[in-house]
């Protein structure tokens, strides 16, 4: 039984406040490439990895709401591209390609439940960490499940040129409504305008009053916030709300980072306005994948939607490419390619 290398990327230690390389270690350890004895799991070879502001979370102990947490001393966890080595479980066999809950390392021994086979493969692999993936998913349910668009009404979307909010604002484009979407350079804003077809784009780092900047671009409202950050930017939404406006709540990347989490003032208008706010973690949205399949592959293919990777090459980039998404260096999907196929 052949015994080979296996990289990792392992968290030290939980992480408080901003979180570093050095919190994460590439060490090198060893697999034996055989499924152990009667075995119903997966041993897999990891082709790419997601980076994604969730993964932050993880790295906090005990405030996770139930979503898990990374072990420190263990690989990190997260979406992956894979293939499959050996297989204990009768739906998958050697050779397939999946995507789901992998390990930050190059080979893994993992559950098969939860894993989604690959069908389509016409597409870009890497794909499937982002538009056929996670958060290909998390825009569909959380924009047409969430935010019930109708043709004509206004849209907003935060961290506008990410691995989610650029698929929010071309699928809002798609529904016949009027997008803006806010991003942190003037690269992403051009991006917005150029390639994700978003009517207006804003760089919020220049916009010192973000009430007045919203007023601008919305002077009848907002129906639906897309609310990818949290902080100053909800605040400032909630003035703009139209009535019964509608809030799908993704994510909040500007408080991850915080030891001492901003306070949201304008809480209020939601019962001024009526609106509806909802969080939503796309896992109870997987039963739709079928569905969104069917929606975006014929898009894709026929450019109507377009997808931007920003792709690191080696495991051992990893720990800066995901670092690098809480300083919004990325633009568009981050990626870490592992092995090539």
């Amino acid at each position: 039984m052949t015994q080979v290398r296996n990289k990792q990327v392992i968290l030290k230690d939980y992480v408080s406040g901003f979180p570093k390389e050095s919190d994460m270690n590439i060490v090198d350890s060893t697999i034996t490439l055989k499924l152990p004895q009667d075995s119903n799991e997966l041993l897999l070879k990891n082709l790419y990895l997601s980076c994604d502001p969730y993964m932050r979370i993880l790295m906090t102990k005990d405030t996770t709401g139930g979503l898990g947490a990374h072990t420190p001393g263990s690989p990190l966890i997260g979406y992956g591209v894979s293939k499959v080595l050996e297989s204990g479980h009768q739906d998958y066999k050697k050779g397939d390609l999946v995507w789901g809950i992998t390990k930050w390392e190059e080979y893994s021994l993992i559950p098969a439940t939860g894993m989604f086979k690959i069908e389509h493969t016409d597409v870009p692999l890497s794909y499937y960490t982002g538009i056929l993936g996670m958060p290909g998913m998390t825009a569909y349910a959380g924009f047409f499940e969430l935010g019930c668009p109708k043709k004509g009404e206004n849209v907003f979307v935060s961290a506008a040129s990410g691995a989610v909010g650029q698929l929010v604002g071309q699928f809002a484009k798609l529904a016949g409504c009027y997008v803006v979407g806010s991003a942190g350079t003037k690269e992403k804003v051009d991006l917005l305008k150029n390639k994700f077809g978003y009517d207006e784009a804003f760089n919020y780092k220049e916009e010192h009053d973000l009430n007045a900047a919203l007023k601008r671009y919305f002077p009848e409202g907002i129906d639906i916030y897309f609310e990818n950050v949290g902080g100053k930017t909800l605040d400032a939404v909630l003035l703009n709300m139209k009535i019964h406006g509608r809030i799908p709540v993704c994510g909040m990347i500007s408080q991850y980072n915080l030891t001492r989490h901003e306070g949201v003032t304008n809480l209020a208008h939601l019962i001024y306005k009526r609106i509806h706010m909802q969080g939503f973690v796309v896992v109870d949205y997987y039963h739709l994948y079928t569905k969104f399949l069917e929606f975006v592959l014929p898009l894709i293919r026929e450019g109507k939607v377009v997808y931007v990777e920003d792709i690191a090459e080696g495991l051992e980039n990893g720990p800066a490419a995901l670092i690098g998404l809480y300083n919004g260096r990325n633009v568009g999907k981050q990626v870490v390619v592992v092995a090539h196929e």
